[in-house]
């Protein structure tokens, strides 16, 4: 496999048009593509549908797109540390469309594998289910959650090599490997770029194949 070409920030923020669904890595901040998002506030074009674990904090993490006004939906597990977000909510500024993680996981996953949905007894006779398919297995009843599939993954990993393996640090493997799997185009954030070989083979966890724009280390 050939070394990927580095990608400035800047032109790899001026890749994601307006409007566009974005799987956006991390967990409260940690494992997110911060230079990439700050990027995107910069560049000022919104509009988009995020997909995130939360909605970060308004001055970290995905709460800066959000408090930049960039955001048009979120679909998100929790919005609780981040009162702008659930200003918003409130006014109708933004839709906000709460899964509870589990499902959010695999409904990113199933997009990713090429599912057509999952099952899951979560939410069954609460507010989740209104409106949802429902179906009988065994007995039991359970909903079909659909795929969610994005335009592109920003993602975050500790360490890059030349040609794209990803390695990631503690929480950070929570969303970002699902994600880097169910999108059309994967961006990637790492701290580090390495030389190939560097990263063990067992500490991979998304493969240099999935990944399109390797972005060029921070300067510092």
């Amino acid at each position: 496999m050939k070394m990927k070409t580095v990608t400035k920030v800047a032109d790899a923020a001026a890749m994601i048009g307006e409007g566009s669904v974005l799987h956006i890595g991390g967990f409260m901040g940690v494992g997110s593509p911060h230079r990439l998002i700050a990027a995107l506030v910069e560049r000022g074009v919104g509009g988009f549908t995020v997909v995130a674990n939360d909605c970060g904090k308004p001055d970290y993490g995905v709460g800066k797109l959000v408090a930049a006004g960039l955001v048009k939906k979120v679909i998100a597990s929790h919005i609780g540390l981040n009162p702008v977000a659930q200003q918003k909510m409130i006014s109708g500024e933004m839709e906000i469309e709460l899964v509870p993680q589990g499902t959010l996981v695999e409904r990113i996953r199933a997009a990713g594998v090429g599912l057509g949905g999952v099952l899951t007894a979560t939410g069954i006779g609460t507010e989740v289910e209104e409106g949802k398919q429902t179906i009988e297995v065994d007995g039991n009843r359970y909903l079909v959650e659909k795929p969610i599939r994005a335009d592109y993954a920003l993602i975050a990993a500790k360490s890059a090599d030349y040609i794209g393996n990803l390695e990631y640090q503690l929480t950070a493997h929570n969303f970002n490997p699902i994600m880097a799997l169910a999108a059309d185009v994967v961006i990637a954030e790492a701290k580090e770029i390495l030389p190939v070989g560097a990263i063990p083979p067992d500490a991979v966890k998304t493969p240099a194949v999935l990944v399109d724009h390797l972005l060029e280390r921070e300067v510092r």
